[in-house]
């Protein structure tokens, strides 16, 4: 053995030191009661907190309404928040306004009876000092309009704001901002009644009567005989490019989004007039094949009438089931999800449910023209369709209901009735509506009556009904959807064919004027 050999022993601890297997307990131990002590009190936050999804979101839209407290007082504007149907915000707009229109949701117009134009921001910050008027002047002959505007209809385009003049047979152009001012005007045909056109056409269309304005066609449109025009103005000249021929007693007209098509209400003949805008001319053409070998045809009527399929010889692709012998139709809205036309039959006492449908080379569909009728209430003024294209609300002017009708079923589901009270009756005229959540909101105005009808869709009940100062002349929404703006920007001025402000069991043929078409309250009517 070397002499530097060692005998073999255990290994023996350094002093001071502990044996590495206490070590390693004693470290265990300690992590557990560091452990313990992170929790109760000390509970260190997770890394990706959970967090409730919460109701739907609301629409961001807003109810707006105009008033007069009395025919010689400042006519009110009323600001109503969709979320919680509560006023927003009030001011004073102008003395006694009889119509308005409203652009993308964030101003309206008014004509007031004083020959004034009031420009009203819509926000929940709506003040009196904002605003503003400009003056369109009286009307300069004697009779009945003497002293009051000339001026029948208002329509806020992409443009500008045009002012239609039946006295002087013109449109007249205003423009600028926060006051509208005259620019220049526009000549067209004789007794222009209402506008239309969709913001990125290239072209709007003035309809004219073709007749001294007056009640003619509110007491007997289908005797009137006359048939109107309607005149295409070129947005980029302010020139008329087309004087299209229309039905007898034309009222209302409407646009489709696309900018294709433009629908002429007639009341007088019980029809559609239907114009390529497009080409600028009636929707007509030789029936065909598109490039995928798909027929198709053009129509450029459409009848809502047994009376005026028999007088045009155009009947609907469905056949005439339920179609009633006179319609009148006095207002419709376009559904772009469905592209159906829903039109308000104010003499049928019904809606007419239309397809308009295009191929995908902008011709009219095979199924153009099917026409579905749905028995309503007495006289629907006016009629709005769900953004969803599932439900349409019909506001009965004399029976003082809303219809609820199923669009896919073309059925009633029920039917409403508007809030009123013993001592204050209301006869709605205009309905509107939103929709972005679980639920809509669809509000109804009585120009009889100082509440604002508002009913929930998911359960189609009245929520909740808004007084405002004065009886309600007239009501927009800000948007249809929460999302894209107010489309509705055609204005209603009563008379003319378009319904009076008092139902006709109180305004007998007798007594319907151009005057009278605008008293609130039955007591003021002049025999």
């Amino acid at each position: 053995m070397s002499e530097f050999s060692q005998p073999s022993s255990p290994a023996q601890p350094v002093q001071g030191m502990r044996p590495l297997h206490k070590t390693l307990a004693i470290a265990a131990a300690s992590a557990a009661v560091i452990g313990l002590a992170s929790c109760g009190s000390n509970l260190r936050p997770t890394t990706i907190p959970i967090i409730g999804t919460g109701p739907a979101a609301q629409p961001t839209a807003y109810a707006f309404v105009i008033s007069t407290p009395s025919p010689t007082a400042q006519g009110i504007g009323t600001v109503i928040d969709y979320s919680g149907d509560a006023v927003m915000a009030t001011a004073a707009i102008g003395p006694s306004p009889t119509t308005f229109t409203m652009n993308g949701g964030t101003a309206a117009f008014t004509l007031n009876r004083d020959g004034t134009l009031s420009n009203i921001p819509v926000s929940s910050n709506l003040q009196a000092k904002n605003v503003f008027f400009s003056t369109l002047g009286p009307n300069p002959i004697d009779g009945p309009f003497a002293g009051q505007s000339p001026i029948v209809a208002l329509f806020d385009g992409a443009v500008g704001l045009f002012a239609l003049d039946d006295n002087l047979n013109q449109v007249d152009v205003l423009s600028g901002s926060p006051a509208a001012a005259f620019k220049l005007v526009i000549p067209v045909d004789p007794t222009p009644v209402t506008m239309e056109g969709v913001a990125s056409s290239p072209r709007y269309y003035v309809v004219s009567q073709m007749i001294p304005y007056g009640a003619d066609c509110n007491t007997h449109p289908s005797t009137v005989g006359v048939t109107g025009m309607a005149d295409a103005v070129e947005i980029a000249t302010y020139t008329r490019s087309a004087q299209i021929p229309v039905g007898v007693c034309p009222v209302y007209a409407i646009g489709s989004p696309d900018t294709r098509r433009v629908f002429v209400l007639n009341r007088g003949s019980d029809s559609i007039t239907v114009i390529n805008s497009q080409n600028n001319a009636l929707n007509q053409c030789t029936p065909g094949v598109n490039q995928n070998g798909q027929p198709y045809s053009c129509h450029p009527t459409l009848p809502l009438s047994t009376t005026a399929t028999a007088a045009t010889g155009v009947t609907p692709p469905n056949g005439t089931t339920g179609m009633p012998a006179i319609a009148g139709p006095v207002y419709a809205e376009y559904n772009p999800r469905t592209s159906q036309l829903v039109v308000a039959n104010y003499d049928g006492s019904s809606i007419s449910i239309i397809d308009v449908s295009l191929d995908e080379f902008g011709n009219d569909s095979s199924t153009f023209g099917t026409t579905y009728t749905v028995p309503v209430g007495q006289n629907p003024a006016s009629v709005t369709v769900l953004n969803d294209g599932s439900r349409a609300y019909v506001a009965n002017q004399s029976d003082s209901t809303v219809t609820v009708v199923s669009m896919p079923s073309h059925t009633v589901e029920t039917t409403i009735p508007v809030y009123q009270t013993a001592s204050q009756p209301a006869h709605p005229r205009t309905v509107v509506s939103t929709q972005n959540s679980l639920f809509g909101k669809v509000y109804v105005v009585s120009p009889d009556s100082p509440y604002i009808t508002v009913i929930r869709t998911d359960q189609d009940i009245v929520s909740t009904s808004v007084l405002v100062q004065g009886d309600a002349i007239d009501v927009r929404t800000t948007s249809p959807d929460g999302s894209t703006g107010n489309v509705n920007t055609i204005s209603r001025m009563p008379g003319a064919g378009q319904p009076c402000f008092l139902p006709l069991s109180q305004l007998p043929a007798a007594s319907i004027t151009p005057a009278n078409c605008k008293i609130q309250d039955p007591t003021q009517l002049v025999p």
